[in-house]
């Protein structure tokens, strides 16, 4: 990962996959019931869990393939395919269910930890994005591009932070029909990531198809 398109790549796949205005709508229904004090910090703990598990993700990902025996190349294709399905779904402006499902969020709204289970985990913090950190991570050949991916995630914890602190003026300001317009933007972007992953990943298992 060695020069500046590739370090453009993984912030745009990052803040697509993760999509923090896509969280705004779960993030007021979650809290509806919390005072504003308490939507701060529901707010904090969700950015704040988002980059533990998107960190542990970069340094340990790699590893845990190993444990698995698990190659990054057949990794990528199967990733890629998780992150088309997920592209598809924001292209018909609706998440898709590999984030959160229905009965996990209504089992989620009894709960007073919502910060971490599902704002952040699976909702922002899913299988695409973990997905997309482990593979970006295992192409960094050197600290600096390590670094920019820690630097990435920081920044979409931030994002994540401000968008969700501001949630209501920004829902009121996109409507869902922004959100929507936007989700699909992104969708198409995503759609473009996963077939590189794709493409990647299969050159490597069959050398011969780029011949």
């Amino acid at each position: 990962m060695g020069h500046y398109a590739e370090y453009a790549k993984v912030l745009t796949a990052l803040f697509v996959i993760a999509n923090p205005l896509g969280a705004i709508l779960p993030f007021l229904t979650l809290t509806a019931d919390q005072s504003e004090g308490e939507r701060r910090r529901t707010a904090r703990i969700t950015a704040l869990t988002v980059a533990l598990v998107l960190l542990a993700s970069a340094f340990f990902g790699d590893a845990l393939l190993a444990l698995f025996g698990i190659r990054i190349a057949s990794f990528q294709v199967g990733g890629g395919i998780l992150i088309l399905l997920i592209a598809i779904a924001m292209l018909h402006a609706r998440r898709s269910r590999t984030s959160h499902t229905p009965e996990e969020m209504e089992e989620a709204a009894d709960k007073t930890s919502v910060g971490v289970v599902p704002l952040g985990v699976p909702l922002l913090a899913g299988p695409g994005a973990i997905t997309t950190v482990i593979i970006y991570a295992h192409r960094a050949q050197d600290p600096f591009s390590m670094a920019f991916i820690v630097f990435s995630i920081a920044l979409l914890a931030l994002s994540i932070w401000i968008a969700l602190r501001l949630a209501e003026p920004l829902n009121g300001f996109l409507g869902k029909t922004g959100v929507n317009i936007a989700m699909r933007l992104m969708g198409l972007l995503l759609a473009a990531i996963a077939i590189e992953f794709i493409a990647h990943g299969l050159n490597q298992l069959f050398p011969g198809l780029s011949k």
